[in-house]
């Protein structure tokens, strides 16, 4: 069994700076938050941006260079683009930051699907932004477009800047489109699917189904991948410890959970780090540094990027 990657999911998109004080919005909080979750463990950082002023996401090219100069020049830690930016972006809004900054990898959503965030609503009564209520509001009628074609126009933007790909697959027919492009030889092996659970629109969190998206991977893939989960919200630590002992790398982070306890907000990212590390460490598994997910993942080495 090889080492377990623990990814940090630092921001994102979903979660809004009102419902948590913890989450980083500006460059210097994510610059911090990143550098603190991979002096906890975490081999791999996932980075979106945000406009300082608001917290919305923001996916200009311009808006990353911030924090990816500083992350760069203080850590060894693998940085991972996200071009899913929000799921209100069009997908040639959301390559953009990946195609400047060329990254060692890149996040890339595996199919079309609903992307319910209205339940938050329920939640979250107090908001410091008007487009926080409205951003979760429009997620009743919201289709989050990954087309064929759109997959298609990523994968031929991005392959030669050398990145290579956490495969985001949410459900189990994001893992035969992937099949599709992975026999047309538009990716190549070992593919790295980070397969998503307890997101409303896509598979939800149980045993069950975790071991089904494991099993349709095996059967499509065999030894061509390297498996990942992330669990969303309360599902994340008990889908993490799941995957570990079943072979599987992590996820983490601020994007998917802001949780630590029941009823506890995470205080960092590098909390939750440590608190699946914990799990894999207990588990009698050892976590990988940046270099051995590099190994792993065949990645092209951090002197490569573009920043």
């Amino acid at each position: 069994m090889s080492k377990v990657i623990i990814s940090c999911a630092i921001t994102g998109s979903i979660h809004t700076p009102s419902m948590s004080p913890h989450l980083p919005v500006t460059a210097e909080e994510i610059a911090a938050s990143a550098l603190a979750a991979a002096e906890a463990g975490a081999a791999i950082v996932h980075l979106h941006a945000r406009n300082p002023e608001d917290g919305r996401p923001d996916q200009s090219p311009e808006a990353f260079e911030p924090f990816l100069k500083v992350i760069k020049q203080s850590s060894n830690v693998v940085v991972n683009l996200t071009t899913g930016g929000s799921p209100y972006m069009p997908v040639e809004e959301r390559v953009q930051p990946a195609a400047v900054w060329k990254p060692e990898v890149a996040s890339l959503n595996m199919g079309s699907m609903n992307f319910g965030l209205f339940p938050m609503l329920k939640r979250y009564k107090e908001f410091k932004h008007e487009w926080e209520p409205a951003m979760l509001e429009g997620s009743h009628d919201l289709v989050f477009r990954n087309s064929f074609k759109d997959i298609r126009y990523a994968l031929e933007t991005l392959n030669a800047t050398g990145a290579r790909y956490e495969f985001e697959c949410y459900d189990t027919s994001h893992l035969h489109n992937l099949h599709y492009f992975w026999t047309e030889g538009l990716v190549q092996a070992p593919l790295f699917i980070q397969t998503c659970f307890g997101l409303l629109g896509g598979i939800g969190p149980h045993p069950e189904e975790v071991l089904h998206m494991k099993r349709t991977a095996d059967r499509l893939f065999g030894d061509n991948y390297r498996w990942s989960v992330l669990g969303a919200g309360a599902s994340q630590m008990k889908i993490a410890a799941q995957a570990a002992a079943l072979g599987g790398h992590v996820r983490v982070g601020l994007e998917d959970n802001l949780w630590l306890d029941k009823g506890v907000l995470a205080p960092s990212n590098a909390a939750q780090v440590t608190r699946v590390r914990k799990i894999i460490e207990g588990l009698g598994l050892e976590v990988a540094t940046p270099d051995d997910a590099r190994e792993i993942l065949s990645l092209k080495g951090g002197d490569k990027v573009g920043f």
